[in-house]
């Protein structure tokens, strides 16, 4: 060899008595020999820690033959796409001559990529002295790529989701604001509706069609609530009948603005159905007019409305207490058939107890027919 070769003959020699020390028939040789698994020796006493043993497995993985790698650091598999910080770890690990296991992208001779997992480890004398560092090598390219792709997989699975929550969100959002309008619009209708009725009804001198119409609007404004509620909520999909009826029979006893009709209730939050809010308002709306046409415009009384969950029913009560006054047939009798078609509409039943001035209407439902209602 000339001088040039000086470094890798030097390293070639530090092999030579490395297998000097180790016989053939010694385990530790035959084995580092035969194994499948990729391994190499450095001297870090000599320049640049250069290699001066690898096994047959190391030239296979590598693609370089053991005079190529004899005497050259094992830098020279790096390449333009290896991890300078995983690199700067192996440095510093050997600097500090410690052990460093790190996955690591190599290249071999021709060029090609491989995913390794490195393990270096100082070998010590006797002393304490780092007189070698042994390598092993597992290349595991095939679980990266499919590390790669399940990650690639995933991203895309991550993008499609998210695109669709999107597009879905976007649905959403139109099919709210289009409710939204619906609603808007159906709300302004039954205003209009309930201010013609209410002018044709004050317009109007004949006392049973003025009474008609008052109970027209009345219907429509119930409605109307109805409509104007369902408008507020967030959940358009569900409506509250305890709220509906705290306010209708606010607002129906307030317009009478007598003194003598005591007010009770007894509510818990029903939510039902949007689609279902109708029927409900308009059940709610004939009992408390029914109190109201016996007797409570006239002399006043007592009234008690609840609304609430019992035993898997859900029940709306009033129960009324006053002198009772004639009331007109006609009106009296279309009460009675609102009341009943709704009730027939939800699969309710009615039952009316009246004793002396006390009178007492229960409108039942099951909780299973009231689709949709909170458990």
């Amino acid at each position: 060899m000339t001088d040039d070769n000086s470094p890798q003959r030097d390293a070639q020699d530090a092999g030579d008595r490395l297998l000097a020390s180790h016989p053939s028939e010694d385990p530790f040789a035959a084995a580092f020999k035969a194994t499948r698994m990729p391994m190499l020796i450095t001297d870090p006493r000599q320049q640049d820690n250069p290699i001066i043993f690898c096994n047959r497995a190391f030239e296979t993985l590598t693609g370089y033959g053991m005079d190529e790698l004899i005497g050259r650091n094992c830098r020279l598999l790096q390449g333009p796409q290896t991890d300078r910080a995983a690199v700067q770890r192996l440095r510093d690990a050997v600097a500090a001559e410690r052990d460093v296991a790190l996955d690591i992208l190599n290249y071999r001779k021709d060029g090609t990529t491989f995913w390794n997992a490195l393990f270096v480890s100082p070998v010590r004398d006797i002393s304490g002295e780092v007189i070698y560092f042994f390598a092993s090598q597992l290349d595991f390219t095939n679980i990266k790529s499919k590390e790669v792709e399940l990650a690639q997989a995933r991203m895309s699975a991550e993008e499609e989701v998210a695109r669709r929550t999107r597009d879905l969100s976007e649905a959403l959002n139109a099919k709210t604001m289009l409710v939204h309008e619906v609603d808007h619009r159906v709300k302004n209708n039954l205003l209009t509706i309930a201010s013609i009725v209410k002018l044709q009804a004050r317009m109007s001198e004949n006392d049973v069609v003025k009474r008609t119409l008052f109970s027209v609007l009345n219907r429509v404004e119930a409605l109307s609530t109805v409509q104007r509620k369902l408008f507020k909520n967030s959940d358009l999909g569900r409506f509250d009948v305890a709220d509906f009826a705290k306010d209708l029979i606010e607002d129906l006893v307030g317009a009478l603005k007598r003194d003598d009709i005591r007010v009770t209730t007894d509510l818990s939050p029903v939510l039902v159905p949007s689609v279902k809010a109708s029927p409900l308002a308009l059940i709610v709306n004939e009992l408390v007019l029914d109190a109201v046409r016996r007797g409570l415009s006239d002399g006043g009384g007592e009234i008690h409305l609840q609304v609430k969950r019992t035993n898997g029913h859900f029940v709306i009560r009033v129960t009324d207490t006053t002198d009772p006054v004639p009331v007109n047939p006609d009106e009296e009798a279309f009460g009675r058939l609102m009341l009943e078609t709704c009730a027939k509409q939800l699969r309710a039943d009615v039952e009316r107890s009246v004793e002396g001035h006390r009178t007492d209407v229960l409108v039942t439902m099951l909780v299973e027919d009231m689709k949709g209602v909170d458990a």
